[in-house]
């Protein structure tokens, strides 16, 4: 398989505070991988190095063959990475309709699979909500158009950090059920979740955090059946 995205020796700071300490990462084209951890241990600070956000002080970062170990996060976007992030980030001052027309645009290399239709399709209860604000939208609601509007950019590669965190049952449901689309479309996913067995079933891969370090990886069947690494690292 293509190598979509291959991070080496990464190391990232909060001030004083080192929070990445060496972490190596490869995404595959058309791979699902799960990031596990307990809060703390350094995956979002992960995904925001990966994403330009964060500027790593050590270590490279490769995304479809080109080194953007210090790019900006515009650059990484266009190389076909959309990121959904822990909170959502919709703009609540523009319509649903709007949110999700200004992210619109071919992929990398002309990639075309999702429109505003197939993203109204998929998320149905955003068509009853497209003269909407952003603020004026459910949390479920605004996670959809979040997703939605990160697919609206035909990615390679979509990151999702806690897409189902604080949401009711049923709006949980769809969202994993949305990311199953996804990975059958061939699109990269890369998750951050609480529910470990969720990720565990969507996902090719999983890697462990734990204190800044990559401590566990491997098959995501595998951890499943064998969850040892899991009870050491996770608490389940």
């Amino acid at each position: 398989m293509k190598r979509l995205l291959e991070a080496r020796d990464i190391h990232a700071y909060y001030g004083a505070s080192h929070i990445l300490q060496g972490v190596d990462l490869t995404i595959q084209a058309g791979e699902s991988i799960g990031l596990l951890g307990r809060n703390g241990m350094g995956k979002t600070t992960l995904i925001r190095s990966l994403m330009g956000l964060l500027r790593s002080k050590q270590g490279t970062i490769h995304i479809q063959g080109k080194d953007c170990s210090q790019a900006n996060p515009h650059s990484i976007a266009r190389l076909g990475i959309a990121y959904v992030p822990e909170g959502r980030g919709v703009f609540p001052n523009l319509s649903v309709k709007e949110n999700l027309l200004v992210s619109a645009r071919k992929g990398h290399k002309g990639r075309q699979e999702w429109d505003y239709e197939r993203v109204l399709h998929t998320f149905p209860r955003l068509s009853e909500r497209l003269q909407h604000g952003g603020q004026q939208l459910s949390g479920g609601e605004q996670q959809m158009l979040s997703i939605g509007r990160a697919l609206m950019t035909n990615p390679d590669l979509i990151i999702l950090d806690e897409a189902t965190e604080g949401l009711a049952p049923l709006i949980i449901a769809e969202i994993w059920q949305t990311i199953a689309t996804i990975r059958a479309t061939g699109v990269s996913t890369l998750i951050v979740d609480r529910n470990y067995r969720q990720v565990l079933a969507h996902t090719d891969r999983c890697v462990v955090m734990n204190k800044g370090r990559i401590v566990s990886q491997g098959l995501s069947q595998e951890l499943a059946e064998n969850s040892q690494a899991l009870t050491q690292h996770l608490g389940v």
